[in-house]
């Protein structure tokens, strides 16, 4: 929504929250005061002009300093008569900041607020959201470390096992007394030389001189 209003024999184009210099008005900083010129309310497609002005509308605005505008220079001169003459001039402005615009019974504060309601709404719940995702995360990485921390001690302590299990079969090894071998009996090579006394063939005896 906006609004056309007239001060100072001069017309602005105002919305709610612009600021705007006008020509001095006798107010004081802070204080609130009403537009009473107001030519046209435009609100959507919705257009009221005023002939000359808006029964129905109003503008309210806060007076926010008394300034001064920029320098302008007039100089003037006549040719050929050696006239020249040099002023500087700083125009005092009032500041005004538009609170509201009003047209029969919408107004322009009462929408703004509300959009501003559902947008602190929106963040709150959307704040609430953030946070609660942190809280699942960290819960979440909090399980995680303690898991990677139980998995790091089962592998130290398989680790360790495994280190263990050849040292114990290195004493085992120590403890068991090594068995002594039998000597040989004496009576094994008789016997292997009865083995081969039988199994060589009879030797024939000898002829002698008789036996021819």
């Amino acid at each position: 929504m906006y609004a056309v209003i007239e001060t100072g024999g001069k017309q602005y184009t105002v919305e709610l929250g612009t600021e705007l210099e006008v020509e001095l008005l006798d107010v004081e900083p802070g204080q609130e005061i009403n537009l009473e010129r107001v030519l046209l309310v435009a609100d959507g497609e919705t257009t009221a002009v005023g002939q000359p002005i808006v029964a129905d509308a109003a503008v309210s605005a806060r007076v926010l300093r008394q300034d001064r505008g920029e320098k302008t220079i007039s100089f003037k001169y006549r040719p050929k008569a050696r006239r020249r003459v040099k002023k500087g001039h700083r125009q005092e402005l009032t500041v005004l900041k538009i609170t509201e615009v009003r047209l029969g019974s919408k107004s322009a504060a009462a929408e703004a607020k509300l959009v501003e309601e559902k947008a602190e709404a929106d963040r709150d719940r959307v704040a609430k959201a953030a946070a609660r995702q942190a809280a699942e995360d960290a819960a979440l990485a909090e399980k995680l470390r303690a898991r990677a921390k139980a998995d790091e001690a089962s592998v130290k302590g398989a680790k360790a096992a495994k280190a263990a299990k050849p040292a114990t079969k290195a004493a085992d090894a120590k403890e068991t007394p090594v068995k002594a071998e039998k000597p040989a009996t004496k009576a094994a090579p008789k016997a292997k030389a009865e083995k081969a006394d039988a199994a060589a063939p009879a030797k024939r005896p000898a002829r002698t001189k008789k036996d021819e």
